[in-house]
C-alpha cells in the first residue's frame, strides 16, 4: 500500500469494512512504517475519544474554528473523496472521515481560548538498546508483576521465520524468536491483556498476533486464545473488541473461541462485534454443526429488538448449515 492509502484503509478498519487481506496489508505496511504507524495510533486514539464525549457542547467559537480548519484543509488539498469500493459502503467510509475530520477541530477547541495546548514535554528518559544474542534463548523479562512495557515495536518474520518485538522497560529490550516460541507467545498474550493504555496500543498489539498466526501456520498459544477472548468480552473499545473478533475467527474453533463467540452474539452491545461472531460461528457450525450454535443462531434470526442487519446475517447463516 502507499502512505497516502493510510487514512482510507484506517477508517475501513475502524468501521469494520475492511477485508481481511486489507487488514494484513495494513497491518504490514504501519509495522515497517514509523511515521504511518504513528498516524494511526492518533487515528485510533482520536475514533475512541470522539465515541466517549456524546456530552460535549458544540459552542459557536468551536463551530467557527472546526469550520475554519476543515476550509483550510480543504484549500491545501489534504482532505480528499475515498475512492469508491464495490465492496464498501461509501457514505459510512466519507461521514466517518468527516467525522474524524471534526474530531481534530473539536481537539484543537478544547484548548480554547488560547488555541491549540502545546504537547507536554516528554518525561521519558533515554534507554539503551538491548539486544539478546542471535541464536540464543528469547530473552523476555519477568512479567508477573505487570511491568509497564512503553515504546512497543514490531518486525515481521524474517527468512528464518523470526519475528521481532521490541519495548523499554528500564532499558531498551528486543525479543526475537519464531511466533510458536512460548517465550514469544508469552510476551504477546501479555501485551494483548495487561500493557495497553490505549486502544491504538492494544489494536497493534492485536495486529501482531493476527499476522502470526491468523494463517493458522503456527497454532496460537492458550495464552493468547486467552487474551484474546478476555478482550472481546470486557475490553471497553468496540474496535479493539472486532479485532479480537476477526483475530479469533482467523484460528481453528476450540470449545473456548466457541463459547467466547456465543457470549459476545448474546451480550455485545456492537451489531459490527455481533456480525463477526455470527460468521465465526457459522463458519465452524458448517464443519461441525453444535446444538448451541444453531439455537443461538435462531433467536438471533427472530429477536424483534435485534438490529436488521445481524438478524439477516443469522437467518443467512442458517441456510448454509447442514442441520
Amino acid at each position: 500500500m502507499d502512505c497516502r492509502d493510510l487514512t482510507t484503509l484506517a477508517v475501513e478498519r475502524l468501521t469494520g469494512e475492511a477485508s481481511e487481506a486489507t487488514r494484513r496489508e495494513l497491518a504490514a505496511h504501519v509495522n515497517g512504517c514509523e511515521s504511518c504507524r504513528r498516524e494511526l495510533e492518533k487515528l485510533e486514539d482520536l475514533w475512541t475519544t470522539l465515541g466517549r464525549d456524546s456530552e460535549a457542547e458544540v459552542t459557536p467559537e468551536f463551530r467557527r474554528r472546526t469550520l475554519g480548519l476543515l476550509e483550510e484543509e480543504m484549500i491545501r488539498g489534504r482532505v480528499k473523496a475515498f475512492r469508491p469500493r464495490p465492496t464498501l459502503s461509501r457514505p459510512l467510509l466519507q461521514a466517518a472521515a468527516l467525522l474524524a475530520a471534526l474530531g481534530v477541530g473539536y481537539l484543537l477547541a478544547r484548548g480554547l481560548p488560547g488555541g491549540p495546548a502545546s504537547p507536554a514535554p516528554s518525561t521519558t528518559a533515554p534507554v539503551a538498546a538491548v539486544t539478546p544474542p542471535r541464536g540464543g534463548a528469547p530473552s523476555v523479562p519477568e512479567l508477573a508483576g505487570n511491568p509497564r512495557l512503553a515504546n512497543v515495536s514490531y518486525r515481521p518474520a524474517d527468512k528464518e521465520g523470526r519475528v521481532s518485538i521490541g519495548f523499554d522497560v528500564t532499558t531498551r529490550r528486543e525479543v526475537e524468536g519464531a511466533p510458536n516460541d512460548p517465550e514469544v507467545a508469552r510476551l504477546l498474550a501479555y501485551l494483548v491483556a495487561h500493557n495497553s493504555e490505549s486502544a491504538g496500543e492494544k489494536s497493534r498489539a492485536i495486529d501482531a498476533v493476527f499476522q502470526h498466526y491468523g494463517s493458522n501456520a503456527a497454532p496460537a498459544s492458550p495464552e493468547i486464545v486467552a487474551a484474546l477472548t478476555t478482550t472481546l468480552k470486557s475490553d471497553e473499545n468496540p474496535g479493539v473488541r472486532k479485532k479480537a473478533a476477526d483475530t479469533l475467527a482467523s484460528f481453528q474453533t476450540t470449545p473456548e473461541i466457541r463459547a467466547a463467540f456465543l457470549a459476545a452474539l448474546k451480550a455485545d452491545k456492537n451489531p459490527a462485534v455481533r456480525l463477526a461472531a455470527i460468521d465465526a460461528l457459522a463458519a465452524a457450525a458448517r464443519q461441525s454443526p453444535d446444538t448451541r450454535t444453531i439455537e443461538s443462531l435462531k433467536e438471533k434470526a427472530v429477536d424483534p429488538q435485534e438490529n436488521g442487519f445481524v438478524r439477516a446475517k443469522a437467518a443467512s447463516a442458517l441456510k448454509a448449515i447442514s442441520f
